[in-house]
């Protein structure tokens, strides 16, 4: 790769829904997390090309109630500010299927945290919830809305109020500054709005988070509107090009502007990429829950979730904002900033468990009390308690898991664990929600030790394979491709069996298995009411496969 281009994604992985703001010479950014556990992953950056993750801003199990809380609700669509010495994260927790929406604000000193204890705001409403800061200090908080008549199906509104700035309460009106039925943009939200020149812009995402995904742009000479939208919305998509594009990337939207300390101006936003693989439809005996399939190039998968993308912004004579490249896309390869290049302290891509906390990557469903796991008991090892709900179950089950980066990845994990009753099980797992995983476990099976390769679909587990198990030290081992899981075993590092080979990867497909995740794989642990037992953990290595 040349030295002046650099290679999208910028954080791989399902890390959706980016937000971005510049302190002097430093880059800070937050993504959604939806029920996962810590939640509101925070990144930092010198350079825009490569990130560190310094945080999460919520990670109490106090700090929020994730009780009745789906797989794709919890944590959508944070948005990151900095003012007068203060970082603030506005957001939402979606709770109950989406009857029950919590908007609040969380501040800190250091983005690295610790982040304040949630302040709600009483009478905020609508999704992906936005801050901006105007000239005198005025503190401004904006969402969409339903509108109460209703031109079209996909109609919405965006409103914004004044907030208090030491309760962070609604000051006065709440003033709708853009109707969707100006332009017949459809699912607009994500707003963001920006004092640029003698302008307000207001950037909004467009057409849903699946293949119609995009950024649209208005204007005015006033906060509160009326804002003209640009002429050429969306200024960012790939909606007019087929999943299995040339680019090698598709469905682009969900953005927010940064300028750097040199006035370049970049975007940061969410994309796929897909692979080609016929997924089929598990779910023939219950409606889909969330989204369609897509409606064009229906086999393309994508199991890395929406990952965070970059492109350069130019603004063009007439005010307006575009991409800063030959095709006005979002593309694999883009123009690096002018700016020093930022190398992040080494991630290794084996974790030995040697320190008394669990590295910033792991994660659970739910924050679940109390603990399930230890770095203590056995100084060196993860100790992961075998909990009585299973992978396929609502609740917490006793996993600790990290997400999918590469479609073509290894991962393998060195596990100390003896099964005493029919019900016990612990190894590995990849999955993306309770309804859709694949489980490679050690497990007592009518009243015998087993190595067991299981699928879930829909909520339904199934033995695809499974041999004799011996006592000691076992190695599990998961090798990924595009389109597909291979799953072995062995006792011996060095010396592993095939089990289950060429698994179908497009059951953990977001097309397939619905929502807005990606893949999750690592640690995992079951047993049943009323037993005790535990795994040990020596390591767990995570890397990709290079061509």
């Amino acid at each position: 790769m040349k030295k002046n281009t650099f290679h999208n994604p910028i954080i791989k992985g399902g890390y959706p829904d980016p937000s971005i703001c510049r302190v002097g010479d430093t880059y800070y950014m937050v993504t959604s997390s939806f029920y996962y556990f810590p939640g509101l992953p925070v990144f930092r950056s010198k350079d825009l090309v490569h990130w560190e993750q310094i945080g999460n801003a919520i990670s109490r199990p106090e700090q929020l109630d994730f009780q009745d809380c789906d797989s794709s609700e919890g944590l959508w669509a944070a948005t990151i500010r900095y003012h007068d010495g203060t970082f603030y994260i506005a957001d939402m927790l979606d709770v109950k299927g989406r009857t029950c929406r919590y908007h609040f604000i969380i501040t800190a000193k250091d983005p690295a945290g610790p982040w304040s204890d949630p302040v709600f705001i009483e009478g905020a409403g609508g999704i992906d919830p936005s801050l901006f800061f105007d000239r005198d200090g005025r503190m401004w908080y904006c969402s969409n809305l339903i509108p109460d008549k209703l031109e079209y199906p996909e109609h919405k509104v965006i409103y914004a109020c004044e907030l208090d700035r030491e309760t962070y309460q609604i000051k006065g009106e709440q003033h709708i500054i853009f109707d969707s039925v100006t332009d017949h943009s459809f699912y607009t939200e994500a707003p963001h709005i920006y004092e640029i020149g003698d302008m307000y812009y207001l950037l909004t995402a467009c057409g849903g988070t699946q293949t119609n995904h995009g950024v649209n742009i208005y204007r005015s000479n006033n906060l509160l509107g009326p804002y003209e939208p640009c002429p050429r919305n969306p200024v960012i998509t790939n909606r007019h090009v087929r999943l299995n594009n040339s680019i090698g990337a598709a469905v682009m939207g969900h953005g927010d502007l940064v300028q750097t300390q040199k006035g370049e101006w970049y975007m940061v936003l969410l994309g796929i990429r897909p692979y080609q693989r016929e997924g089929k439809d598990y779910h023939e005996d219950r409606p889909r829950k969330w989204i369609r399939k897509p409606d064009r190039n229906r086999d393309a998968q994508f199991n890395l979730g929406r990952e965070v993308f970059l492109v350069p912004i130019a603004w063009d004579y007439d005010g307006w904002p575009m991409a800063d490249n030959e095709n006005g896309m979002v593309n694999l390869t883009e123009r690096r900033p002018d700016l020093p290049v930022y190398r992040p302290p080494y991630q290794s891509r084996v974790d030995n468990f040697e320190t008394p906390q669990l590295d910033m990557a792991w994660c659970m469903r739910r924050p679940i009390l109390p603990p399930f796991y230890s770095l203590t008991k056995r100084p060196g090892y993860l100790r992961l308690e075998t909990g009585a709900i299973r992978a396929e179950e609502p609740g917490g089950a006793s996993m600790l898991v990290r997400r999918q980066q590469h479609n073509d990845f290894q991962a393998a994990v060195a596990m100390e664990f003896e099964p005493q009753k029919d019900g016990e099980e612990a190894g590995l797992i990849v999955t993306q929600n309770e309804q859709f995983s694949y489980l490679l476990v050690k497990e007592m099976w009518q009243g015998q030790v087993w190595i067991s390769c299981c699928q879930i679909a829909a909520g339904i587990r199934k033995r695809i394979a499974a041999v004799p198990g011996e006592c000691g030290r076992l190695y599990l081992y998961l090798e990924g491709g595009e389109g597909s899981y291979s799953f072995y075993y062995g006792y011996q590092e060095r010396s592993l069996l095939p089990l289950a080979l060429d698994q179908d990867g497009s059951l953990l497909s977001t097309i397939v298995a619905d929502g807005f995740l990606g893949a999750y794989l690592g640690m995992y642990g079951a047993g049943q009411i009323g037993t005790h037992n535990y795994a040990d953990f020596d390591w767990f290595r995570y890397e990709a496969i290079e061509e």
